[in-house]
């Protein structure tokens, strides 16, 4: 029971983190990369027209940026949770990315390259989580001729 219950609490954590970290993410777009004055947010065809303008920098910094949520987001689920709540955030971010770049006009080579790079680091970040996995006792921490 305290496993599901920290596999929850893990996912929560995470996810929370994540959004936040997307709301950032979000935020310094919309600062470089404006919406214009009267779009109607709704319209797909508005949308479209706005990502298309995105300038290239902006998606290039953008990338690492969701990299980085990745690896946050899936350590942070590993750390507290286990492999479970890691995989749980990993894929999540991975549907979110893949339904993103599906349905908007992004350039190929941010297509490409953020499918990538958001597993990568979604794996990486698990495998960093791991850590605490390998200290199992006091003995482990202090060596014999200390104590």
């Amino acid at each position: 029971m305290i496993k599901v219950l920290r596999t929850i609490g893990a996912l929560f954590a995470s996810l929370v983190t994540v959004f936040v970290l997307l709301i950032a993410v979000e935020g310094f777009s919309a600062v470089v990369h404006p919406f214009p004055e009267g779009m109607d947010m709704h319209s797909q065809e508005e949308m479209c027209a706005h990502v298309a303008n995105y300038p290239q920098w902006v998606l290039a910094v953008v990338v690492p940026m969701w990299g980085a949520i990745a690896l946050v987001g899936t350590w942070l689920a590993q750390w507290i949770g286990n492999w479970i709540s890691s995989t749980i955030v990993g894929v999540l971010l991975l549907l979110a990315v893949a339904f993103n770049v599906s349905m908007l006009p992004y350039p190929i080579w941010f297509k490409v390259i953020i499918l990538l790079v958001v597993p990568a680091a979604s794996v990486l970040g698990g495998w960093l989580g791991r850590g605490k996995a390998r200290v199992k006792s006091e003995a482990d921490v202090i060596p014999t001729e200390s104590r």
